[in-house]
């Protein structure tokens, strides 16, 4: 092959290899938030799914309306976190793909 070809097939290996790490990270991504009074927690993936909720015991002494508002809440925190780190891993994969360098301020 010639230098241009070996070239080209080298970018499109090394975009490739980039977009699998980036699937990779997004699939371990998990943006987690509590409540601050520590009776409900969320976790959400990287594709903003909640994949995790968890009360403790002193949500029996809540009314089911303040439950339901703190659940909303973690959920949507927990979320919005996720978010953030997946705008930082597509940054990245942009930043690869167009060989500038992302910024670190996630996305503000």
């Amino acid at each position: 092959m010639s230098a241009e070809m070996d070239a080209l097939v080298k970018s499109a290996s090394d975009k490739l290899e980039a977009l699998e790490e980036a699937l990779y990270q997004i699939d371990r991504i998990r943006g987690v938030y509590a409540a601050e009074d520590g009776t409900v927690e969320a976790t959400a993936d990287g594709h903003g799914a909640l994949v995790g909720l968890w009360l403790s015991e002193a949500v029996t002494q809540k009314n089911p309306k303040e439950v339901g508002e703190l659940v909303v809440q973690a959920s949507q925190q927990a979320v919005a976190e996720a978010g953030k780190l997946r705008a930082q891993v597509l940054a990245k994969l942009n930043g690869e793909f167009t060989g500038e360098t992302p910024s670190t301020d996630g996305g503000a």
